[in-house]
């Protein structure tokens, strides 16, 4: 079992990475990465994550095409928007989009408000399919090549691989397309595009376990980023204190408000800030290795505060779960 553990930590072998959504991805100079969610690999490019993200929205944008912007925003503004855009904004003769100049908190507050007076949407689902930014997955080494294989470096191309001197790290950047949104169960499915089969391939993945569990099987487990360290992985013990039936309303002012709804587990454990994503993984003794059983989607409605304040509190005792029970049908149809 303890190999088996190591496995879903080692940087060769771990199917958890990251989704990112990139402003300007082959732009190495303008790129800029927002929407950070944790994500695992089930198989032929296919990753899970949650979807509340998805129709959260920015509030403003970091660049655009020119002629989007003449499209979709130019024509409702009033003469001093229009002023004050033009103030904030430039347009690259080269590429032929508008990019933020002066992102100062002020600046970020008065487009924003000029973006939702004239409902702009800047929903993360939106802007990845209007193409203003994309969603990619975040593969991160200590080596610069891909899984150590230099031949599938070369199906990257080279301005998708970024040394991180902070993090002493490499970063591969694969692009990914969102397939379905599976909003009430707070469970997404993307899968990556414009990237070599063999490189997909190479990608470990975890297999799935749909079976719907109503006590804890003593080996629940959560794999999330490591605390302080995005590029690192941690594996922690997770126990499954009840199960519930959720029926929350998400808010959403473009497309109008969504229920989550539907079985939930309740656990108890470790949790980061930032943990939305991670899978829940128990151990399937038969064939010695992990299976994924849910998805980190709330970390956490029940949760000790300090003072009756959680404000600036990023560490979590309790979670809620989607197990992948809600979406059995739907993901086989792709699996």
């Amino acid at each position: 079992m303890i190999t088996s553990k190591r496995q879903l930590i080692d940087e060769q072998t771990s199917p958890l990475h990251r989704i990112m959504w990139l402003y300007n991805a082959d732009e190495p100079q303008k790129r800029t990465f927002e929407n950070n969610i944790c994500a695992f690999h089930i198989g032929n490019g296919y990753f899970l994550s949650v979807a509340h993200n998805l129709r959260m929205q920015a509030g403003y944008i970091k660049s655009i095409d020119e002629a989007m912007y003449q499209k979709e925003i130019l024509y409702k503004l009033d003469g001093s928007q229009k002023v004050f855009m033009d103030q904030h904004y430039f347009t690259d003769d080269y590429t032929r989009k508008m990019y933020i100049n002066h992102a100062d908190a002020a600046a970020i507050q008065g487009i924003t408000a000029i973006l939702k007076q004239k409902r702009f949407d800047t929903r993360w689902v939106t802007l990845a399919e209007k193409g203003i930014c994309n969603p990619h997955v975040v593969v991160q080494f200590r080596d610069n090549s891909f899984y150590n294989n230099p031949s599938l470096t070369l199906g990257i191309p080279p301005h998708k691989v970024i040394f991180e001197p902070e993090a002493k790290k490499y970063t591969f950047l694969l692009e990914v397309e969102l397939i379905e949104a599976f909003y009430s169960a707070d469970i997404a499915l993307y899968r990556i595009k414009n990237a070599p089969q063999d490189v997909i391939s190479r990608i470990p993945e975890i297999d799935l376990n749909f079976e719907f569990l109503e006590d804890d099987p003593g080996s629940l487990h959560c794999l999330q980023s490591s605390p302080n360290s995005p590029a690192g992985r941690l594996l922690n013990e997770a126990k499954l204190e009840g199960i519930m039936d959720q029926f929350t309303t998400f808010p959403d002012e473009i497309g109008g408000n969504y229920i989550f709804e539907g079985l939930r587990y309740l656990i108890k454990g470790y949790f980061r800030f930032g943990s939305s994503g991670a899978p829940y993984v128990m151990y399937d003794a038969l064939h010695g290795r992990y299976v994924a059983n849910a998805i980190q989607s709330e970390a956490s409605g029940i949760q000790l505060s300090i003072k009756n304040d959680r404000e600036g509190n990023f560490q979590y005792i309790n979670a809620v779960a989607s197990p992948l029970y809600l979406i059995k049908d739907a993901l086989e149809k792709y699996l």
